[in-house]
């Protein structure tokens, strides 16, 4: 399965120019230059009209210049290459012999011309609008697209400024508040100990349950703001998750990678660990999962990392509306531009997998 956000493709299958109706004229751009070109061909179609005699009519192919003219020369244009097709017309039967042209005749191929320039002109004129209100549309999907990344960025930076602020707190609060009631009770506990009470054990459970909810909350604030991402960096970011998880849920959880895989922009770092952390917590809440894998390569186009685990798996076909873990990551990739995809493992499990491409701001080449 491939995912990614709405605007992306959206963005892709905008044009950045729509084309224009009869802007251009293909053999000249200047107005004397198509009058030539329309000249020419009448002269040639009433030459030949002359040649073929009054059996063989070329009224119909009088309608080429007629029609180059009124596209991109206008109506009243048309309308002058029509009475000069209908002159030309004449002119050529006149000079195969034919004494004189039927008024009937005459009438009949001059509103005939005159319908079929009127006609056409309308329709360059509508479908001129039409592209004036798609290129209109265009530029205003392509704000409203600008407008909603530039929200998802803010929201996204709000997001993690409030997650970072609480995982600050969660770490030099709680923390340091229950490491004080942890003293408070071992203190405690020393005391029962030295007169013998018979207290001391359950002293020693509460001194117990304190150092674990201590253990607990700096997990917590590990998941909610990760210092070590800015100051070392995202390998060893995905190494404290990998030990954190493993600690806390005792699974196998394990981080490799191949080389020395380093991120300057945090944003993408941030996101790529986001994106791993939820990985990781849907594999153990929603997969069952024993042993997960997370791998993190770099190539010289891209920097690839992936999640593996040995849970239940995806299904073959995803519902219509996925997840809500499955939304954040695809999202997240969305945010940096990556490569999203979530499948099934060969053997048992899922494999999640983000690639992103190195800009050369990241590009230690460039």
């Amino acid at each position: 399965m491939h995912a990614s956000s709405d605007a992306a493709p959206m963005a892709a299958v905008i044009p950045k120019s729509a084309p224009t109706v009869g802007q251009a004229f293909p053999f000249g751009a200047s107005r004397l230059g198509l009058m030539a070109v329309c000249f020419f061909l009448i002269s040639l179609l009433g030459y030949l009209d002359y040649l073929t005699g009054y059996e063989q009519s070329l009224l119909l192919f009088y309608l080429v210049p007629i029609a180059l003219a009124t596209w991109f020369g206008g109506l009243i244009l048309g309308l002058i290459f029509s009475i000069l097709s209908v002159a030309a017309w004449v002119a050529s039967d006149l000079f195969a012999g034919i004494p004189t042209v039927g008024f009937w005749n005459l009438g009949m191929a001059s509103a005939a011309y005159a319908v079929f320039t009127v006609l056409l002109s309308k329709l360059r004129t509508l479908l001129g609008e039409l592209e004036h209100r798609v290129r209109e549309r265009t530029k205003a999907l392509r704000h409203e697209i600008a407008e909603r990344e530039r929200l998802d960025r803010e929201i996204a930076e709000v997001a993690d400024r409030e997650r970072r602020r609480l995982g600050q707190d969660l770490h030099d609060s709680l923390c340091q508040h229950l490491t004080g009631t942890a003293l408070t009770a071992q203190t405690l506990r020393e005391k029962l100990a030295a007169r013998s009470a018979p207290e001391i054990a359950e002293a020693d459970k509460v001194v117990r349950y304190i150092e674990e909810g201590i253990d607990l909350s700096r997990n917590m604030a590990r998941g909610f703001f990760s210092p070590e991402l800015e100051a070392e960096g995202l390998m060893f970011a995905l190494q404290g998750l990998a030990a954190s998880t493993s600690e806390r849920f005792q699974i196998a959880c394990g981080f490799d990678s191949e080389g020395d895989v380093r991120i300057p922009d945090s944003t993408v770092a941030t996101q790529l660990y986001r994106i791993a952390q939820e990985a990781v917590m849907n594999a153990i809440k929603h997969a069952n999962a024993q042993c997960v894998d997370i791998h993190l390569q770099e190539n010289a186009r891209s920097i690839t990392l992936s999640i593996s685990d040995d849970g239940m798996g995806l299904p073959e076909k995803l519902p219509q509306g996925e997840g809500l873990g499955l939304r954040l990551m695809s999202h997240g990739a969305a945010m940096i531009g990556a490569e999203f995809h979530a499948r099934r493992n060969a053997g048992a499990g899922t494999i999640i997998m983000c690639k992103v491409g190195i800009p050369n701001e990241l590009d230690p080449t460039s």
